[in-house]
């Protein structure tokens, strides 16, 4: 059989989103790929030096993704606060944390979910987003929304929470853990499962490390990266967060670094909410920022780093903002060659990739 060219992309039922690859195939194996990103450009980063005053930049940069607006939003509001020297009290810092390891959870789930979707267990997607809604619920109950919650605030949270609703969120998370073990079980055992995830996909440590991967993608090749245990933005240890590795570099080890992850911030939401410092919500903000930093933060995709510079205007003169998933796509293009073309849906998504973050 000769070559034929089969696009995958910029719209796809498995991948939804304005990336395109364009795959050269012999006999099913893909043997030569094009990637083409940037089919959409929203204007967030102009914004952010235009339209927007420093106050409303938490409100902006949450929408550069939806999954992980808190994460973007925190970000911002670690740098603004660098510059205008503002000291949050503890119990901001660990709702924080908690509102970020909730998000992480979602995210994760959702990420694996389209996994199972993808290689052709519509049951076990749906058993993956149905265990989800938990801390959908409790996102919703702490934030007031369920997707763009607009929580982190320069100077502390937009809202406190009181002893029913850490009731409430423990309740919740203890169901979403015993759900979370039983289709990880289910990941680990059925034997089919694992023909279309197992050694699909293998990035290797070097390999990992030399393409500088983020996030679970570099963990579960083994390379010991993540933000949290690096960058000293929130006391993410004194809560029991612990690096979640795997070494097996595939399909099947991305999707289980990201259980062992939600496991993690199952139990580190669990004790922030048992051991909640007393203090306000919210600190006294003065001025206006000045000068420039860099902030680094982990993403549920990993790595997101934001460059701010500000003059002590009410408009910021750079926001600069690279995103996990453009770190990632220069390896995703690599795994591609000499894969299968049935396989090619399993690994783009076991990259969980996010190209309305990207497109920023």
């Amino acid at each position: 059989m000769g070559k034929i060219v089969v696009p995958f992309g910029s719209q796809h039922v498995a991948l939804p989103e304005p990336i395109s690859f364009l795959f050269d195939t012999e006999n099913e194996i893909i043997t030569k790929v094009e990637a083409h990103i940037g089919y959409v450009h929203r204007g967030i980063e102009k914004a952010a030096i235009t339209r927007f005053e420093y106050t409303q930049l938490p409100y902006l940069t949450a929408r550069v993704c939806g999954l992980c607006s808190i994460t973007h939003a925190g970000a911002v509001v670690h740098g603004i606060e660098k510059l205008m020297d503002i000291e949050v009290n503890k119990r901001i810092d660990y709702l924080r944390m908690l509102v970020v390891e909730l998000d992480r959870i979602h995210s994760h789930m959702l990420a694996n979910g389209h996994v199972a979707e993808v290689v052709g267990y519509e049951n076990l997607f749906m058993q993956t987003f149905r265990a989800r809604e938990d801390v959908m619920d409790v996102l919703e109950r702490i934030t007031g929304n369920r997707v763009q919650y607009d929580y982190q605030t320069i100077g502390g949270v937009a809202r406190d929470i009181d002893l029913e609703t850490a009731e409430f969120a423990k309740k919740k998370l203890k169901k979403l853990k015993d759900n979370v073990l039983k289709v990880m079980e289910f990941h680990d055992s059925d034997y089919t499962f694992g023909l279309k995830t197992k050694g699909i996909g293998v990035i290797s440590k070097e390999m990992a490390a030399k393409y500088n991967t983020a996030g679970p993608i570099a963990r579960a090749s083994g390379l010991e990266t993540d933000v949290r245990a690096e960058f000293d933005y929130l006391p993410f240890e004194e809560v029991g967060y612990k690096m979640q590795l795997r070494h097996e570099g595939d399909v099947w080890a991305r999707n289980m670094v990201r259980f062992d992850e939600v496991l993690n911030s199952i139990e580190m939401c669990e004790n922030i909410l048992d051991n909640l410092p007393e203090g306000e919500h919210q600190v006294k903000v003065k001025g206006r920022p000045k000068g420039e930093t860099v902030v680094r933060v982990e993403a549920p995709r990993g790595e997101c780093f934001y460059y701010l510079k500000a003059s002590g205007k009410k408009v910021m003169d750079r926001v600069r903002i690279r995103v996990p998933t453009y770190a990632n796509i220069p390896i995703l293009k690599e795994l591609f060659l000499g894969a299968k073309y049935s396989d090619a849906q399993a690994i783009v998504l076991s990259f969980d990739p996010c190209m309305s973050c990207t497109a920023r």
